[in-house]
């Protein structure tokens, strides 16, 4: 998040697009409600109507997987208005011609006939974010969950910096992280191509001071992101992997894509909680020790460095995550060694300079969001004040391009998928509690669907994609437009991801989970199995 969510209360206009907060992040949610309260207005940009859809001054209904578009057509009356704040923009930004060059054909009825939203809510939505001076973006795997998801993002930058929403308080581009240390583990590395503190393994300066610090050589050569590692197991070209963490059979595209990758690795490492439905697939099993049975450290999504401190003992052979590596990395040949948590951070922050100034003393009680360079430092509330880390800002023409996967006579459904509130990705269906209260999935039909169907309010159903098949209880709403349906991923009785597309986008490798076209039926008519 460029800004911190504290903030959030204090917009006056909040363009929420691809996030249902109130169930994907109820804190976040809670304030996102409490700035309506105060007079804050919403515009939301989602398929389903949500909680935040009933509470908004704006809903754009929006088809899934059109929002390049949509941005592209607010951009375009947003100029045309005179609403842009041409002085940010020739003071801060670089790029506009080549941007503009793009929006200009993005005209609100060509929008409209794209995205299915009328054209005066395009028009009022673009009024309101436009002329709001504190106005800030908040967006989640809705936007990034595609084929485009990079440009959709590099669309959205495009859009605060056309309005002059960066630099303030209670503005900016805000990605809510899709899990508590999202943030962290990008931070430090875990990810192919760059060093902690996102230092590029192509620059020679960063390999040789993790060279040094390290004592050993390393490669500069990028590696795989998950969708590759995925391809390349299925053909047999990735012999072995290390899963800690995840339960990739569960959670990634295309599940029966995966489960052959599984089968076809010649040795597979699971390290987690449970014996997940991967760890079924696992060679050697490493139980690990939960947050609550650990020290360290978590970054969340407004970049605060906060404690994590064990509460109780782990139980039987399970371990500290960093533990179990160092001693997996002696036995391979490497001296990994540490005594305890803090001493892995106290390299961190040597070698992160956006750490630097952030220590265990600083934050006993109260977490620092980075950058923090010196421990004098107080943390940095909101990003770009003044100025862009390159300078400025890059604006960049982005071009609508249809999903992967579109509708068709055999498949005239689109599903899109997220989450509920009473469970969290997988993990909480281990809590008899919560799974009480929603033990099974209801996949989301419009009661126009359902009529044509002739499927009754919780009868089981079979959905059927070009990838798997799936039976599924449901629940008749008009929470989803005719021709949508929409199911969460917590239910490995119902596993979605056997029908979702694995596509991806060609930058971040990220999987189109928002997009499938799929076939629905009565269970019994498609034959009871």
């Amino acid at each position: 998040m460029t800004n911190s969510i504290d903030e959030i209360e204090f917009n006056d206009v909040l363009f929420i697009i691809g996030s249902n907060a109130p169930e994907a992040h109820p804190v976040i949610g809670s304030k996102m409600k409490r700035a309506v309260r105060r007079g804050a207005k919403l515009i939301v940009v989602d398929p389903r109507r949500t909680e935040l859809a009933q509470h908004s001054e704006i809903w754009l209904q929006i088809t899934p997987g059109t929002d390049a578009a949509l941005i592209n057509g607010l951009i375009y009356l947003i100029v045309k208005n005179g609403w842009a704040d041409m002085k940010f923009v020739e003071e801060r930004c670089e790029g506009f011609d080549d941007m503009w060059k793009v929006v200009q054909n993005y005209h609100p009825e060509m929008v409209s006939e794209i995205t299915g939203i009328p054209v005066d809510k395009i028009y009022a939505a673009a009024e309101l974010y436009a002329k709001t001076e504190k106005a800030g973006i908040y967006y989640t795997l809705g936007i990034t969950e595609h084929t485009t998801g990079t440009e959709n993002v590099m669309n959205l930058a495009n859009l605060a910096m056309v309005t002059g929403h960066l630099g303030i308080e209670s503005a900016g581009i805000n990605p809510l992280r899709g899990q508590n240390n999202v943030q962290g583990a990008c931070d430090l590395a875990a990810l192919p191509n760059v060093y902690p503190g996102y230092r590029s393994i192509a620059d020679p300066a960063a390999k040789a001071a993790f060279e040094e610090a390290w004592g050993v050589p390393l490669s500069e050569k990028m590696g795989l992101r998950i969708p590759e590692m995925i391809d390349v197991a299925v053909y047999g070209k990735l012999k072995a992997m290390y899963i800690m963490g995840e339960d990739p059979v569960l959670t990634d595209p295309d599940a029966n894509h995966v489960k052959k990758a599984m089968s076809s690795l010649e040795f597979l490492v699971v390290q987690d909680l449970y014996m997940t439905e991967t760890a079924k697939f696992a060679d050697v099993f490493l139980p690990a020790a939960l947050y609550a049975e650990k020290d360290g450290t978590f970054t969340n999504t407004e970049r605060r460095v906060q404690r994590v401190r064990k509460a109780v003992e782990a139980p039987g052979q399970c371990r500290a995550d960093w533990d179990i590596i160092c001693d997996i990395s002696k036995r391979m040949g490497y001296n990994m060694d540490y005594k305890d948590a803090e001493e892995i951070f106290e390299e961190i922050r040597r070698l992160t300079p956006s750490y630097s100034g952030i220590t265990y003393k600083r934050i006993e009680k109260i977490g620092l969001q980075w950058p923090c360079p010196t421990v004098e430092h107080p943390g940095t509330k909101y990003l770009h004040k003044g100025v862009f880390p390159r300078g400025k800002g890059l604006m960049q023409g982005i071009e609508y391009k249809a999903p992967a996967e579109l509708t068709n006579q055999d498949y005239p459904m689109l599903l899109t998928t997220g989450r509920m509130l009473y469970h969290y990705n997988i993990m909480t269906r281990h809590s008899s509690n919560l799974d009480t209260l929603r033990p099974h999935e209801l996949a989301e039909i419009n009661p126009e669907d359902a009529e044509k169907l002739g499927i009754q309010d919780g009868e089981e159903i079979r959905v059927t994609s070009r990838r798997g098949s799936i039976v599924t209880k449901t629940i008749i709403t008009d929470k989803v437009s005719p021709g949508v349906m929409f199911m969460t991923f917590h239910y490995k009785e119902s596993p979605v991801n056997e029908l979702t597309n694995s596509a991806y986008d060609p930058i971040s490798k990220t999987a189109e989970y928002k997009v499938s076209a799929v076939k629905i039926e009565k269970f019994a008519a498609a034959g009871g199995v």
